[in-house]
């Protein structure tokens, strides 16, 4: 029995590691903004996949390790902090936690439904990622306000390249939630009853 709990471990970590480096993937494919921020294919699906069938800690730590991977892609956004608080919001709300609550969409995994609870698991993941970056936004970036308020400045900036990431994002995850079974343990099919 203690073998199978390894394997399945194994298992998971596996899965983790591929959805990782598939987010990773799909996040080169993107429409790039001037200061930071992009519209890619899909790049947060992933994360909520294993949110989704492993639980939302497995998620998030999937998603902590993702956000790790756009921080080295991103190193030249911190030549824009100012002090060590600056550097602090850039790394936790722009990557570590920005990321990591993508994995927080599979608390819907109870829902019957599955695309459903995928879709709705994506504007979860959707709104707390826009969050962080609004977070930091009116923090670290204020400096890019030019004259606008600070907050409507970062209002404007996050939802230019966020909004279209989502409406992405919602679509491919009720696109997959009816076709694949993310609840078994081996990927596969949704079975339709046949009438």
């Amino acid at each position: 029995m203690k073998k199978t709990g390894i394997n399945k471990n194994v298992i998971m970590l596996c899965e983790c590691a591929v959805m990782v480096a598939l987010a990773t993937v799909l996040s080169l494919i993107k429409i790039e903004f001037p200061y930071g921020g992009s519209i890619t294919i899909c790049s947060m699906l992933p994360i909520l996949i294993i949110g989704y069938r492993y639980k939302p800690l497995a998620g998030c730590l999937t998603g902590v390790v993702y956000g790790l991977i756009q921080m080295l892609f991103g190193m030249s956004n911190f030549a824009y902090a100012t002090s060590w608080q600056a550097t602090l919001m850039i790394l936790f709300f722009d990557y570590l936690i920005a990321f990591g609550v993508i994995g927080l969409g599979g608390v819907f995994r109870g829902i019957k439904n599955q695309a459903v609870g995928l879709a709705l698991g994506a504007v979860l993941a959707s709104v707390l990622r826009f969050l962080c970056h609004f977070l930091s936004g009116i923090t670290v970036w204020a400096g890019f306000a030019d004259g606008m308020p600070v907050w409507l400045y970062s209002l404007i900036y996050n939802g230019l390249y966020m909004l279209p990431e989502f409406g992405i994002l919602i679509a491919a995850a009720i696109a997959l939630g009816l076709l694949v079974d993310f609840r078994s343990e081996k990927l596969g099919a949704i079975k339709r009853n046949k009438k």
